[in-house]
């Protein structure tokens, strides 16, 4: 797999993604402002430039992506398991802060309950008020004094979603700025990426960008044959300030139920400039097709344990012919009877050619 194809395995899943990993965040933009007008380019040069490193705000999602209706309360399906697929749908407050490199919190805020994602360097903690349970990862003793926690979890952000999607913009993309507008309070140009591919399922992909800074404030995918965003990633509040360093110490509360974890010992790097090239993919994943019909293909021994009998995931499935398929209007996912898994950001019917292609 090629590094310009392995780029677009985070784009092709993320509303899937975000889910299953219970992370969250969007709104649409407000209203339109004027700015000195700028090329496509020019937003592009801003974005790679912007110096923000240090923020607080507040996130709202929106997920309008036509799945089924989720039963949470269906035999075998626990409370944990019934808040991870939640994100799909509807829309989701959260409060993040992020600090320098090693410390960054995510707040869930739920109707009745709050889960808090705090890392600060060699200690990540997760907590969940509903049920008040709290889990520990540690960096291994034996690691160097300096090590922090490997593959530190990427926030969910518009910065980090755009950051996905811009590194995909190819010969497949037409990349245009549409109207400013104001996004937190903040005056914004908006970048808009529409793939020429008409097999895809998206329409369009806009990000609003701070015409301060560069950074990122909102992102907005349009599925086709749909008036609303799709999926949507935004700052309703924002500030650029150091947030208070005391919001990267947690302490369980009292009568919390605490699982420690320490994780693997990372392994020592061996030097070898054409290392990404050589190295095989995981379990043999590879992608078929190009761009924005890409498809990942997943043998059975590369498919996450457990995906297959989650009965919560197991409600949005359909039965298809050679095994059962998640649709939606951004992402396809089909799951066939010999364990490999195909997903993209295209109609079933072309995971299905795909599948019976090889």
């Amino acid at each position: 797999m090629t590094r310009a194809k392995r780029r677009w395995l985070p784009a092709l899943l993320i509303p899937l993604a975000l889910a299953l990993a219970v992370l969250t965040g969007s709104v649409q933009a407000g209203a339109t402002v004027s700015l000195p007008p700028k090329t496509a380019d020019e937003v592009l040069a801003m974005i790679a430039r912007t110096q923000v490193r240090e923020f607080s705000g507040t996130l709202q999602q929106t997920a309008e992506l036509g799945l089924p209706d989720i039963t949470s309360s269906a035999p075998g399906i626990t409370p944990a398991a019934g808040t991870a697929l939640e994100f799909l749908a509807g829309s989701h407050t959260a409060r993040v802060f992020v600090g320098d490199p090693t410390k960054a919190r995510l707040q869930v805020m739920d109707a009745m309950a709050e889960r808090d994602l705090i890392v600060n360097g060699k200690d990540a903690w997760f907590y969940n008020s509903a049920d008040n349970s709290a889990t520990h990862l540690q960096v291994p003793k034996s690691g160097a004094p300096t090590e922090t926690l490997p593959n530190k979890p990427t926030l969910p952000t518009p910065e980090a979603l755009a950051s996905r999607f811009l590194a995909a913009v190819d010969a497949g993309t037409e990349v245009t700025v549409g109207e400013a507008s104001s996004v937190a309070g903040r005056s914004a140009y908006r970048l808009n990426l529409a793939p020429k591919d008409p097999g895809t399922l998206v329409a369009s992909v806009s990000i609003d960008v701070d015409s301060e800074t560069g950074f990122p404030l909102g992102v907005h995918v349009q599925a086709k044959n749909q008036a609303d965003p799709a999926y949507s990633l935004a700052f309703t509040d924002l500030s650029l300030s150091a947030p208070d360093p005391g919001l990267f110490q947690f302490t369980p509360p009292a009568g919390s139920t605490v699982t420690t974890k320490v994780l693997p010992a990372r392994p020592t790097p061996v030097p070898d400039a054409d290392a990404s090239a050589k190295a095989p993919s995981p379990h043999g994943t590879r992608v078929s097709g190009e761009g924005w019909g890409s498809i990942v293909v997943l043998p059975a021994a590369a498919v996450p344990a457990g995906l297959t009998s989650n009965p919560q995931i197991s409600q949005m499935l359909q039965s298809v012919s050679g095994g059962r398929a998640l649709t939606s209007s951004l992402v396809s996912v089909l799951i066939l009877d010999d364990g490999r898994v195909l997903a993209g950001l295209v109609p079933l019917e072309r995971l299905q050619s795909a599948a019976a292609a090889q």
